[in-house]
């Protein structure tokens, strides 16, 4: 059989891939920026083509034109990205458009050619493994794309799953709180039809390993992004992992701790929903309060297998932007610096840090070159400045990535927290106030700081004193967040350069980079969220 003859064929690329794997312990100290391949950037390096996402077509971004694109990416202070699905996808046009995004597979050992060559994409690897920094790649293993049901499905398009057997038979999930029929059933609609893989066969197991182990050593890929882990059974996943050889981190798109949680038992990795939506529910408006994002501190610490690993995010592509929900710009700022300073990975989705406001599927996925790669944006600044204090943190703390978040300030409306070793740790201050709010003062006691420590608040650059009874002097103005670090520790690092602004890179590298250590899918998800079962 074709899918045996390819396990067999693959073996050595595993393994091969298995000895230059990026381990989890190095994937700590990353922080990753998400690229919608076909909306971040072109060759042609326009900031102009029209890319209107109402018309869900390819609008012409390309790997070749990431790499055009990567100091943007790096004067943030990113050491990580993660790329669109990059197999090839079905090739008809459907009522719900293109398949731009990549998420409707055919063929697994075709590239998506509207993206570039292979060529191009060992290109991209190169230029990020030059730079000191890793590509994630985004994988489907639940399903293969059809366009809608007027048709019967004709396996043989597939490759090198091209058969009925390989597949369940076709259903539609109608309780996402049924596990089997979450698993089984499949995503689409008559519309688009994503038929359901046999994950659970042995054949479809032994085919998607051999693939993997292959791919990964091609391309030098250094981590992967799984997409509908919760729609395969977790013993899938195990075996995948460890074919893949690489970090792997699993969307399980559910609000609850104790099942998303479960899949790390599975998986390096999950990304890490039971934190977005209290971060949400605290930052979208001023009427939120702290209390869910407490009560998330404890249950994901309790539930999670290792919290370190989990992929912390405020925006994704099946999320509706931040700046969609409320406008208010000290709030994006906060949930920006709250994503990269919290427990976990952080992950920053590709115009964010331009307050784009798509809401959903399509519409939150915008053209990034349509900003002209501004780096005047407030986001992009307060970005680069977050990145860096974390990078340097990284730095000269061994124990700051698996060091545990510790509240030591919470209001309905503020929350203070600490994160890292003392004298190196890193003290962030986050509120909901809003840009109107009134200016205030609050001490903060239990930072870890004695009386006397001169410290850096990193945003502005303004130095403080902890006071005679060791408590910060916090200034909270406009509703923004404050994040302090000892100016001992920041000497030397860049922080601030004297200039009040995050410094630009030199040589390609932020100055504190630590230098080692679909749209059918998207709809279901939200109708399931308004039913309050994430899909």
């Amino acid at each position: 059989m074709k899918i045996e003859l390819l396990v067999r064929a693959a073996v050595a690329c595993a393994v091969a891939s298995v000895v230059e794997a990026a381990t989890s312990e190095q994937w700590r100290s990353r922080s990753i920026y998400q690229v919608l391949t076909d909306r971040f950037a072109r060759t042609d390096g326009s900031t102009t083509a029209e890319c209107n996402t109402a018309d869900v077509n390819y609008c012409g971004g390309t790997w070749r034109g990431i790499i055009g694109q990567l100091d943007y990416i790096q004067n943030m202070g990113f050491t990580a990205i993660w790329i669109s699905p990059i197999t090839y996808n079905i090739p008809d046009r459907t009522e719900y458009g293109d398949a731009y995004h990549g998420y409707w597979q055919q063929d697994l050992y075709k590239l998506n050619d509207h993206f570039g060559t292979a060529e191009d994409l060992k290109a991209l690897s190169q230029a990020l493994h030059d730079r000191d920094m890793y590509l994630m790649v985004d994988i489907v293993t639940n399903h293969n794309g059809w366009p809608g049901a007027s048709s019967t499905v004709d396996y043989t398009r597939f490759n090198p799953f091209n058969d009925a057997k390989y597949y369940h038979p076709s259903c539609s999930i109608s309780n996402y709180s049924d596990q089997a029929m979450v698993e089984d059933c499949w995503l689409g609609d008559d519309k688009v039809e994503l038929p359901d893989l046999r994950t659970e066969d042995q054949a479809v197991v032994d085919g998607y390993g051999a693939w993997i182990g292959e791919l990964v050593a091609n391309y030098s890929i250094d981590g992967l992004r799984l997409d509908t882990a919760k729609h395969v059974a977790p013993p899938f996943w195990s075996s995948f992992n460890a074919a893949a050889g690489v970090f792997c981190t699993g969307e399980v798109f559910s609000g609850d701790p104790s099942f998303t949680c479960s899949y790390q038992n599975a998986l390096d990795s999950v990304l890490n929903y039971p934190l977005y939506y209290p971060i949400i529910s605290f930052l979208n408006s001023s009427s939120g309060t702290t209390a869910p994002l407490l009560t998330a501190i404890s249950d994901i610490k309790s539930q999670c297998k290792d919290v370190s690993l989990l992929g912390t995010f405020s925006e994704n592509h099946d999320l509706p932007r931040f700046a969609s929900m409320t406008q208010d710009l000290a709030l994006a700022k906060n949930a920006l610096a709250l994503t990269l300073l919290w427990d976990g990975i952080p992950i920053v989705y590709a115009g964010q840090e331009q307050h784009y406001a798509g809401y959903g599927d399509p519409g939150n996925r915008e053209a990034t070159w349509l900003a002209a790669y501004s780096r005047q944006s407030e986001l992009y600044n307060l970005l680069a400045a977050a990145n860096q204090v974390r990078n340097r943190a990284l730095e000269i703390d061994e124990g700051y990535a698996t060091y545990g978040v510790d509240v030591v300030y919470s209001t309905q409306n503020v929350l203070a927290v600490r994160k890292g070793s003392e004298g190196k740790q890193i003290v962030s201050v986050f509120t909901n106030a809003g840009d109107s709010s009134t200016p205030y003062a609050v001490d903060l006691a239990n930072t870890g700081w004695a009386a006397g420590t001169k410290v850096l608040e990193v945003l502005t650059c303004e130095e403080v004193v902890v006071a005679d009874n060791g408590a910060l002097p916090v200034s909270m103005d406009a509703g923004l967040p404050r994040i302090y670090f000892s100016s001992e520790a920041a000497s030397g690092s860049g922080i601030c350069a004297g200039t009040g602004t995050p410094t630009e890179t030199v040589g390609g590298q932020m100055p504190s980079q630590t230098p080692s250590v679909g749209m059918v899918k998207g709809r279901r998800r939200m109708a399931a969220a308004a039913a309050g079962v994430v899909a």
